[in-house]
């Protein structure tokens, strides 16, 4: 396709094949003397139009899953146990997640096939055992619902409705059964971009909406959703007062930046007083839940594996994954009461990819 041998990993020949040989535009184009840029935006932008650039941005996933898991956790199996151990840090993260390190097993790839592959290499221990993975339902927005005390939303979580469609049908007034899939996933971006403080610009980045669009789509759904609307001013009012906000279990995190003069230091402060509340107390529940299921479990032969943010995974003893399922539902969903219910999806398998 390039019309000649070229070296992959060079951007210099990658370009010359891209912009001179094959004649695609030149987006993205960076000062003279750097030539152009052949980064990951560009490359998906020009993958809409010629084959070459989504050949190339292939070639790069499957490199980055061979370098950074195929090759490197193999290297990590500990002589003695059999198995990869990874550490986990409690105060790495502002926000009060847990981090994952040597190596990092809460960036194992979900969201591609390629990548999905290789969480089947994560296995139980051995033939009496399963692995059982238990991760909250959209627990951020359920935690927004709450804070925000928005009708709309908390009528949608305690019907147990799709948020997504919901929130389509709120802002493109149509029937939910009128809802396509791409105003679906305009919605989902916007449900949860929301809690990231989302500039309209922002949102046309993330979805096929246009800048227009995206504007529009945020005032109705502001609109729509008054109390997130009211939820994200008070948050803002709060931490410019004090200097700090705090999440449900009142682990406080201090912003000095909030009433910088410099808009773009503030914008980032405030984006953070709207977002740490949510993700904060997601993480303080999820460590709760943890404890709980733990004191229940310790006389077991079962083990909890693994924590990743919103999941939790168990090495399950064949004879004991129902009273585990029921402990472990019992835990994460009754943890901490809500103006909204804490749901947990359990899945069971013989690798971490069949437990989804």
């Amino acid at each position: 396709m390039a019309g000649g041998e070229f070296n992959i990993n060079s951007t210099q020949q990658l370009a010359h094949i891209m912009f001179e040989k094959l004649n695609l535009p030149t987006r993205g184009k960076t000062a003279k003397k750097r030539g152009y840029s052949t980064d990951v935006r560009v490359l998906e932008e020009l993958a809409l139009i010629h084959e070459f650039p989504r050949l190339i941005l292939d070639y790069r996933q499957v490199t980055k899953l061979k370098n950074t898991y195929i090759d490197a956790i193999p290297r990590l199996i500990n002589p003695v146990t059999g198995r990869v151990h990874t550490s986990f840090n409690q105060t790495i993260a502002a926000t009060g997640r847990l981090s994952s390190t040597d190596p990092n097993l809460q960036n194992i790839p979900i969201r591609t096939d390629e990548g999905r592959e290789i969480r089947k290499a994560f296995i139980p221990r051995d033939d009496n055992y399963v692995l059982m993975a238990a991760d909250y339902s959209q627990i951020e927005l359920r935690i927004l619902a709450h804070y925000s005390e928005d009708k709309g939303l908390i009528e949608a979580f305690r019907k147990g409705e799709d948020i997504h469609t919901r929130t389509a049908a709120e802002v493109y007034d149509v029937a939910f059964d009128r809802v396509t899939p791409e105003m679906r996933r305009a919605a989902k971006t916007a449900n949860f971009a929301v809690i990231y403080g989302v500039s309209a610009y922002g949102l046309s980045q993330q979805t096929e909406l246009d800048l227009t669009q995206s504007r529009d789509f945020i005032d109705t759904y502001f609109a729509r959703y008054p109390g997130i609307s009211k939820y994200i001013d008070d948050m803002k009012t709060f931490a410019r007062g004090k200097g700090y906000v705090t999440t449900l279990y009142n682990r406080r995190r201090y912003l000095p930046d909030i009433n910088s003069k410099n808009f773009s230091i503030r914008q980032f402060a405030e984006r953070t007083a709207i977002n740490t509340p949510i993700q904060g107390s997601a993480a303080d529940i999820i460590k709760v839940a943890m404890l709980k299921i733990y004191d229940r479990m310790k006389k077991m032969k079962s083990r909890m594996v693994l924590q990743v943010h919103d999941e939790l995974v168990f090495d399950v003893h064949n004879d004991e994954l129902a009273e585990l399922k029921l402990i472990v539902k019992d835990g994460m969903e009754k943890v901490i009461k809500l103006k909204v219910p804490l749901v947990a999806d359990i899945g069971v398998g013989h690798n971490w990819l069949d437990c989804k």
